[in-house]
C-alpha cells in the first residue's frame, strides 16, 4: 500500500508508525484507518520488528475524527454513517493490545476522540508534557468510539471513564501519569529520545516473556472487544450521529459558537 497520511520505517528492530497528515491535525479518516490497518498488520508479520512506535508530530498526536468532512456531508444533506471508520479503527486499537510485540505510543500535543484510543492502545504510553487527552465526542452529541470507553474503563474504572466521557474535559499529561495510564512524562523536546531509547531497552529484552505476558493480559481483559465494538459501540454511536443533536454540534463547532442541544 502507498502510504499517504503515515511514515512507516523498521530500524534496528523498532517499527516507528508516525502520524503525518497535519492539514487536519492527524485526524483519522478512512484513508489513515486503512493506512494504520496495513502497517499494525506488516509489523505484527515482520519478523525483524521487536517493538513499534506509534506517534504524530510535534503539533498534535491526532485529533480524532474529522468534523470538518461531518460538517461538509450534514450541509449537502448527506447522510453520516461512521459504522465503518468506526470498526476500522477499532481493529486497530484492539490490534496493538493483541500484537505479539510490545506497543509504546509516543504523544505529544492533543489526542482528542479517536486519537485518545489510538493513544491508550499501546502497552506503554510515554508523553510530552504538552499532551492533551480529550473525550470531545459529547461536544457534538456523540458517544466516545474507536473502544476508548471500553479502554479508559478497564484501566481508571468506570465513574473516572464516565466523568471524562459526559464532560468532555481536557486531562493533562500530569493527571494520565496520575491516573496510571501514562507510563512516563517527559519534555516536548526530550519525547523523542526517551521514547527510543526506552522503545530499545524493550527490543533488546526477552521477547518470547513479552509475548507471553501481552497473551496473558488480553486473554485476562480484552477477549470480548471485538464483541463489544459490534454489539455496543457500533450501535450506540449509529443513533448519536443520526440525531439532531450531531448536527447541530457539528456545526457549532465549524462556526466557532456554542452549541444549542435539544436532546433531539
Amino acid at each position: 500500500m502507498e502510504l499517504k497520511k503515515l511514515i512507516y520505517t523498521v530500524e534496528d528492530g523498532i517499527a516507528v508508525i508516525k502520524m503525518n497528515y497535519m492539514k487536519n491535525l492527524n485526524a483519522i479518516d478512512e484513508q489513515m484507518a486503512d493506512e494504520l490497518m496495513y502497517v499494525v498488520d506488516a509489523a505484527e508479520k515482520d519478523p525483524n520488528v521487536k517493538v513499534v512506535v506509534l506517534k504524530g508530530t510535534d503539533k498534535a498526536f491526532s485529533a480524532g475524527g474529522d468534523i470538518g468532512y461531518f460538517y461538509d456531508l450534514i450541509q449537502a444533506g448527506g447522510e453520516v454513517n461512521m459504522d465503518g471508520l468506526i470498526a476500522k479503527v477499532g481493529i486497530v486499537a484492539d490490534g496493538f493490545k493483541k500484537m505479539s510485540k510490545m506497543v509504546i505510543t509516543s504523544v505529544c500535543g492533543a489526542a482528542a476522540g479517536a486519537g485518545v484510543s489510538l493513544a491508550l492502545g499501546g502497552d506503554f504510553m510515554i508523553c510530552a508534557d504538552n499532551a492533551k487527552f480529550i473525550l470531545a465526542f459529547v461536544n457534538i452529541g456523540l458517544v466516545p468510539d474507536t473502544g476508548a470507553t471500553y479502554l479508559l474503563s478497564k484501566s481508571i474504572g468506570t465513574a473516572r471513564t464516565l466523568e471524562l466521557a459526559a464532560t468532555g474535559r481536557p486531562m493533562d499529561a500530569a493527571e494520565a501519569k496520575a491516573l496510571g495510564l501514562a507510563y512516563k512524562v517527559t519534555t516536548k523536546e526530550e519525547l523523542d529520545e526517551v521514547t527510543m531509547k526506552f522503545a530499545r531497552k524493550l527490543a533488546a529484552g526477552p521477547l518470547i516473556s513479552y509475548k507471553n505476558i501481552k497473551k496473558q493480559i488480553y486473554d485476562a481483559n480484552y477477549a470480548d472487544y471485538k464483541k463489544w465494538l459490534d454489539e455496543t459501540e457500533i450501535p450506540t454511536q449509529r443513533e448519536c450521529a443520526a440525531s439532531m443533536d450531531f448536527q447541530e454540534g457539528c456545526k457549532a463547532f465549524m462556526e466557532k459558537r456554542k452549541a444549542a442541544f435539544e436532546g433531539k
